[in-house]
């Protein structure tokens, strides 16, 4: 329901090289969802900042 948002554009390239750096457990721990937020919104749902917990790093 007008979910799609930025989805059919590229994503930023610092977070895909980044989400290709993460351990491959964390990687299929994520929804399709919580990627997609990752790779393109600046806002994260709770549950994929929980999971990233251990590799954030305030600004």
């Amino acid at each position: 329901m007008g979910e799609k948002k930025n989805y059919g554009k590229e994503p930023k390239p610092d977070r895909m090289e980044a989400l290709r750096e993460l351990p491959m457990d964390i990687i299929r721990a994520l929804t399709k969802k919580e990627i997609n937020a990752f790779l393109f919104d600046d806002v994260w749902p709770d549950s994929l900042s929980h999971k990233l917990k251990d590799y954030l790093v305030e600004e």
